[in-house]
């Protein structure tokens, strides 16, 4: 009876110990690490590491590649019309009663291509209640640059002077320019184009072509003065003792950003004027202008 108890217990144990040893037991370590214990002993590695260090976090963040900057909007360049309005008078009285009044408008833009002036001037005089001055005129101009400094251009001139007895005169034409000087202080520019002229002068019409030869100077002193010189002769092509030349040559220093002083001699002459006219009309023109 012993020996069967005996007999019972062992088979007991040798059952208990078969199925301990069928189980599967699994071990976890921290890092995620994973060691699986079956029969027969396998070790699997789940192959997954995490990187809890926040200092090699903030390195592989570091190396990372930056995202790229955004891109600033180009400016576009602006080039704006730059315009001028002077205005002189003189009076005198006394021995003499002399009014002489002059106004002028000048606006122009400069572009790296391109060029425009636009221009309007007049003047009356009077002395004994005579006029002795009165004419009007205007000019507009485009350039268009071929180089840095060669351009063509289009240019058209009206006038009107009662006391050289001109009813009107109008020129337009094209032509071609080039820029001897073209710098910061100094430009010199000649220009030589062809036109159709048509005028009223001492109550006839007249119709013809005609050359123009230009040169025009400037010198800037510094950014306040300046000096200015321009001229231009206009000789009928079949009949070249037939011409015009227009003189003039002025000074300007500012007295402020938009106010400067100017002074300026104004020259014309007429080879053939009209009847019982002189040749030449010669003003000098002191005056304040206005920049904006």
């Amino acid at each position: 009876m012993k020996l069967i108890k005996i007999m019972m217990a062992a088979g007991f144990s040798s059952a208990f110990a078969c199925n301990l040893l069928a189980q599967t037991s699994t071990v976890t370590v921290t890092n995620f690490v994973t060691v699986t214990v079956t029969n027969f002993v396998t070790v699997t590695v789940t192959n997954i590491v995490t990187v809890t260090n926040f200092a090699a976090k903030a390195e592989v963040v570091a190396k990372s590649p930056a995202a790229p900057a955004p891109k600033k909007l180009a400016v576009p360049v602006r080039n704006p019309w730059q315009s001028s309005v002077s205005a002189g008078l003189t009076l005198v009285r006394g021995n003499t009663d002399t009014t002489l009044f002059s106004a002028d408008f000048l606006t122009e833009k400069k572009t790296p291509s391109n060029e425009y002036k636009l221009g309007v001037s007049g003047a009356y005089g009077a002395e004994n209640s005579q006029e002795t001055v009165n004419n009007y005129k205007a000019f507009a101009q485009w350039d268009r640059f071929v180089t840095e400094r060669f351009y063509g251009f289009l240019r058209t001139e009206g006038l009107r002077d009662y006391i050289a007895d001109v009813d009107y005169r109008l020129t337009i034409g094209p032509g071609a320019g080039y820029y001897l000087l073209k710098g910061t202080n100094n430009t010199l520019a000649v220009e030589a184009g062809v036109n159709f002229e048509a005028q009223e002068l001492g109550g006839l019409d007249q119709n013809f072509a005609t050359v123009r030869l230009a040169e025009r100077f400037e010198h800037k002193f510094n950014d306040r003065a300046r000096l200015w010189q321009n001229v231009e002769i206009f000789p009928q092509v079949d009949k070249v003792d037939n011409y015009v030349v227009n003189f003039e040559i002025g000074v300007e220093a500012a007295i402020s950003k938009t106010l400067s002083l100017k002074t300026c001699l104004d020259d014309s002459y007429a080879n053939r004027p009209a009847a019982a006219h002189l040749k030449n009309d010669a003003k000098i023109i002191a005056g304040v202008a206005y920049k904006f």
